[in-house]
């Protein structure tokens, strides 16, 4: 949240220039009569306002949402599931008996397999133990507990869709009984796609959430015509996506807090988004105009023309041009900073190209601000990898002083009508990237 102190000194900018010319009368600034001055802004229609004072009405009405996307990150429910993929991470399973090592998505998008699976925390494996009914994990519901308290289970049913998974990528081995290297062929999973998949998490012999995942196909297509996912947790959260195809896609995602609108997400045709504007009569100046909207709580929505063909194109030309460097190589780690850095700035520069997103009031129909991409510094590590020239690889040594490894991420930030820019998540909370960032992932996915 944007600090307080922020706001009083605007309040105390606008009180020195109105009493500027007259010395004989002193305001002195309390938080009594800054929270008045909110007040009377938060009265005001965003296009009566200067962008300071919209600045300042824009937190004022957005703090509920950062409270409850805040509060969302506190839920017991998301914390277990949490903690069940770190685990998965820490020991991976292979719930197809072959190498995969299989993640959450895994659990809830597979069908016709079973198989109880317990975290043993003195070993820290996943013990297996035979089950022909239910697919089913066992484990501690905080990261900082011993005890398997909590307990993810689905059933699912097939369709007749068969898939194959790489299990294990092939990879070049030293044969010496020919004194050359080989290529070992990948090993292949094959699987049934679920039409429906109903998972049950469970802390402390009490329900906790439910999932259920549903898709429909047509003949022997891997990309569903329809599909959808949701996830109840019992404390009041829900989230849910769904999409169906036809001559253009459409895809919506929500998340609700005790079935109040955090955020909405809808992305298909104008004709569609048209009709969600004629609700509001302060958004009809935005018809025709958008085929995704955004919509935060009761107070806001991001009004949005996107142009997927040119956002697809612009990534395929990103994979040609820019070639991730050869970790097989001497030269790997000096150069995938840099990659790291192209590549964001490269998919930050193609978004904001194909995507114009607008945020404006829902009450009044004001432009409030630009929603932009930005490329940032994300996750960072001291990696102590050196390099074997005589054998050509990479190994670790403690001993080294290491090498910086840095990623980056795609950030959302507003950009004001006085030029200025603030991360969006100052407003709205990190967890409406993270959102945002499902939602990305979900629609590439099926646009494939």
């Amino acid at each position: 949240m944007i600090k307080k102190f922020l706001l009083l000194g605007l309040i105390v900018t606008q009180l020195t220039t109105s009493c500027s010319s007259d010395n004989t009368e002193s305001t002195e600034v309390t938080s009594e009569n800054l929270n008045d001055q909110i007040a009377n802004l938060i009265k005001q229609p965003y296009s009566k306002l200067t962008p300071a004072e919209q600045k300042v009405k824009l937190e004022a009405e957005a703090n509920t949402m950062l409270v409850e996307m805040n509060t969302s990150k506190t839920s017991g429910a998301i914390e277990a599931i949490q903690n069940l993929e770190n685990l998965l991470e820490v020991r991976s399973v292979d719930i197809f008996d072959g190498k995969f090592n299989n993640e959450i998505e895994n659990i809830l998008n597979v069908s016709g397999v079973y198989g109880i699976y317990t975290w043993n925390n003195t070993n820290k494996i996943w013990v297996k133990t035979a089950s022909s009914t239910e697919l089913k994990f066992v484990f501690p519901a905080k990261a900082s507990s011993t005890t398997n308290n909590a307990s993810l289970s689905s059933k699912a049913i097939e369709s007749n869709i068969k898939v194959k998974i790489t299990d294990t990528y092939g990879n070049w081995v030293y044969d010496p009984t020919i004194e050359d290297y080989i290529q070992t062929p990948s090993v292949y999973d094959e699987i049934f796609l679920p039409t429906s998949v109903d998972a049950t998490l469970t802390i402390d012999n009490a329900q906790a959430a439910t999932f259920v995942t549903n898709a429909k196909y047509t003949g022997t297509k891997e990309t569903p015509d329809e599909s959808n996912f949701k996830m109840v947790l019992n404390d009041g959260y829900a989230y849910g996506i769904s999409s169906k195809k036809g001559d253009v896609n459409s895809v919506e995602s929500t998340f609700t807090y005790k079935e109040k609108n955090l955020v909405k997400f809808t992305l298909g045709s104008t004709a569609k988004i048209d009709a969600l504007i004629d609700d509001n009569e302060a958004l009809v100046s935005y018809r025709g105009k958008a085929n995704g909207l955004v919509e935060l709580m009761d107070n806001f929505v991001i009004v949005a023309d996107i142009d997927i063909a040119g956002l697809g194109n612009d990534q395929t030309a990103l994979e040609k041009t820019l070639v991730e460097p050869d970790y097989n190589t001497s030269t790997y780690y000096s150069k995938i900073n840099d990659y790291n850095k192209a590549y964001s700035e490269a998919e930050v520069l193609a978004n904001n190209k194909n995507m114009k997103l607008i945020l404006v009031s829902k009450k009044d129909g004001t432009k409030i601000a630009d929603v932009i991409s930005r490329s940032v510094k994300g996750y960072s590590d001291i990696y102590h990898y050196e390099w074997n020239a005589a054998d050509k690889y990479w190994s670790w040594n403690d001993n080294n002083t290491g090498m910086l490894y840095q990623e980056y991420d795609q950030v959302s930030y507003l950009k004001f009508n006085d030029n200025t820019e603030v991360e969006m998540s100052a407003y709205f909370s990190t967890g409406f990237d993270d959102l945002e960032k499902k939602f990305e992932v979900f629609l590439k996915s099926f646009e494939r």
